[in-house]
C-alpha cells in the first residue's frame, strides 16, 4: 500500500487520484474503441464524459454520505464537502452517471440504451482500476481472516485503524478481479448483435452487484442492518431487481419485431 506516492516540495501525489484519473482515461478509452461502427455515439460518448464524470462524482458523494456514514455526517455536516475526508461509493457513481446520462440523451434525441451499452465495458474496466487506488491507499479493506492469510496494512491506513496489524480477508482486491471477469463477460455479450438494445448494460450492472453482494460478507469498514447486510449489499439487491426489471420491459418491447438486434428501444 502507498498512500502517498511522490512528494515535491510541500506538494504529496496521492495513489487514489492518480489511480481514479487514469480509470477514467482507460475506461472512456475502451469505450470509445470499441463503438468504431457507431460514430454518432462515439462522439456523444466523449461530450458525455466531463457531465458524467461530474455526475458520478456527486452520485458518489451522495451515496456515501446518506446511505454509508450519515450517522457520522449528520452530526458533522461541513464534511460532506470535503471530499478527501470519506469516501466515494462505486454504487452511487454508477447511478450518477446514469441520471447524467437520461438528461444527455433525452436533451439530444438519441437512444439511452444504445449509448449505455456501449459504455459498460468501459465502466466496468474503470471500476476493476478503481479497485487498485482503493488497494493503495488502504480503504475498502476487509474483516480478520484469524488465520495466517490475508494483508496487513500499514500505520495511517483505516484498516490499520480499525484492526491493527491483523491479517484481513482483501476485498478489495477480490472485486477488482471480479470486476474484470465482468468486464471479459461483457466483451463477449456485445459482440453478439442480437440482444435488444440495453440488455449488455443490464448485465454488466447485475453482474457486479452479484460480485459486491457476495464480497461484502467478507468487509470489515461498514456497519450492519436489517438480516446483517450492509448498505451496499442492499443498494447491490435493488440494483438487480431494476436492472432485471429492465430488462423483461426490454426484451418485451423487442419481441415481434423484424431485428431485435437494431431495434431502437424507447426510453
Amino acid at each position: 500500500m502507498a498512500q502517498v506516492l511522490f512528494t515535491i516540495g510541500s506538494y504529496s501525489q496521492r495513489s487514489y487520484g492518480l489511480i481514479v484519473i487514469i480509470a477514467i482515461i482507460l475506461g472512456a478509452g475502451v469505450a470509445y474503441v470499441l463503438a468504431p461502427a457507431e460514430k454518432e455515439y462515439r462522439e456523444h460518448l466523449l461530450n458525455m464524459l466531463f457531465y458524467g464524470v461530474i455526475g458520478a462524482i456527486v452520485g458518489a458523494r451522495l451515496w456515501q454520505v446518506f446511505f454509508y456514514d450519515w450517522p457520522f455526517y449528520s452530526q458533522h455536516p461541513v464534511e460532506i464537502l470535503m471530499l478527501w475526508h470519506g469516501g466515494l461509493a462505486i454504487q452511487g457513481s454508477i447511478i450518477g452517471a446514469v441520471l447524467v446520462a437520461i438528461v444527455y440523451t433525452r436533451r439530444h434525441r438519441i437512444d439511452f440504451w444504445r449509448l449505455a451499452d456501449l459504455a459498460a465495458p468501459g465502466l466496468i474496466l474503470g471500476q476493476a482500476i478503481g479497485r487498485i487506488a482503493c488497494f493503495l491507499n488502504g480503504d475498502a479493506y476487509g474483516s480478520p481472516t484469524h488465520s495466517g492469510f490475508g494483508l496487513v496494512y500499514p500505520p495511517g491506513t483505516g484498516a490499520y485503524a480499525a484492526y491493527g496489524s491483523q491479517p484481513l480477508w482483501p476485498a478489495e482486491v477480490w472485486e477488482g478481479q471480479w470486476d474484470m471477469v465482468v468486464f471479459a463477460l461483457i466483451l463477449i455479450l456485445s459482440r453478439w448483435r442480437k440482444w435488444p438494445r440495453g440488455i449488455v448494460f443490464l448485465t454488466y450492472v447485475i453482474l457486479y452487484s452479484i460480485g459486491r453482494f457476495s464480497l461484502e460478507f467478507l468487509r470489515g469498514d461498514g456497519g450492519r442492518y436489517l438480516f446483517n447486510w450492509t448498505a451496499a449489499q442492499w443498494s447491490s439487491i435493488g440494483m438487480i431487481i431494476l436492472a432485471v426489471i429492465s430488462g423483461v420491459v426490454l426484451v418485451w418491447k423487442s419481441r415481434g419485431k423484424e431485428a431485435p438486434g437494431t431495434a431502437e428501444v424507447e426510453t
